[in-house]
């Protein structure tokens, strides 16, 4: 059993909701830092309110570790101004209020984990991109820049400190798949814009593992892809979708400029092409149970 205290801040998404499950299990003692009063009884939640800089001053006693998902969903509204404001501050004024309740009081904290995403690589064509690429130059970029380096403010409070590109995260829960999936299940299964722009996948499993790999492996540090070890293209994707759900795949694409007009900026999420190694954590020895999207389909659909 472990005596670990792990605090979650973004418990409530789709990767927070499947690691608090998989760390209650294996004995940790789990807390969440939400907005919101918590639900479940077998964890405690702390309050906090980024846009204002409030945070209970309890939620360090006895903690550990700090894994860090909170942020704004990406793809969930156009791309304002504000809305680049509120994205980019979800992710990095958070860190930065528990980084200066770190300095203020007294704590057991060592190892900070912290989601960024692939959305650092941006749009890339066929690039295989490893953590030494360099990052785009787009909003997509520029936001898991400042991320990880709002993230790397903790180096002088003396934390091992690790960063996970996340992929897309394949689960009937949430995330991409459900909306990638409605139009196949109607029937109208197709491949967006060209179709040969590769999707950097995950499956929610291995997502969840891996963050359970970086915890429990103190040597981890840094920056890992977190992606499956073999990326597909959308037209793999939505075909191998198809092929699951037993649904035909027959339209002709849907057309780039027709998916610019109906998602702006958002267009750039399902248009961009991001090929992502995942060499880096394998050699962690880190195991996928899901390295072949086929398997992982399966599972999630079977």
């Amino acid at each position: 059993m472990h005596n670990q205290h792990i605090l979650i801040t973004g418990g409530s998404g789709l990767i927070g909701k499947g690691l608090t499950e998989l760390l209650l299990t294996k004995g940790y003692t789990v807390s969440h830092l939400s907005r919101g009063k918590g639900h479940d009884s077998r964890i405690k939640t702390y309050q906090w309110n980024v846009d204002r800089g409030q945070i209970d001053e309890n939620c360090l006693t006895g903690v550990d570790t700090i894994i860090h998902l909170a942020g704004a969903g990406i793809a969930d509204k156009r791309w304002t101004k504000k809305r680049k404001r509120e994205l980019i501050d979800s992710r990095t004024k958070s860190i930065g209020l528990i980084y200066d309740l770190m300095r203020r009081k007294p704590n057991l904290v060592k190892h900070i984990i912290s989601a960024s995403a692939t959305g650092y690589y941006s749009n890339r064509g066929d690039e295989l991109l490893t953590e030494e690429s360099q990052p785009a130059k787009d909003f997509l970029g520029y936001c898991c820049v400042v991320w990880e380096q709002a993230v790397d403010q903790g180096k002088d409070l003396n934390l091992r400190i690790v960063k996970l590109r996340t992929g897309v995260v394949l689960s009937k829960k949430g995330g991409a798949l459900p909306q990638l999936a409605l139009p196949i299940k109607l029937g109208m299964g197709t491949a967006l814009g060209t179709g040969k722009q590769w999707i950097p996948w995950i499956h929610i499993e291995d997502a969840v593992d891996m963050y359970l790999h970086a915890i429990e492996n103190t040597t981890i540090q840094s920056v890992y892809n977190m992606v499956a070890p073999y990326p597909v293209t959308n037209k793999q994707l939505t075909k191998a979708v198809a092929k699951q759900l037993r649904r035909p795949y027959w339209l002709p694409n849907v057309p780039s400029f027709l998916l610019r007009v109906m998602l702006g900026k958002l267009s750039l999420v399902v248009l961009g092409s991001t090929k992502v190694s995942a060499e880096k954590i394998e050699s962690t020895n880190f195991t996928f149970k899901y390295p072949k999207l086929a398997d992982a389909l399966k599972n999630i659909y079977g």
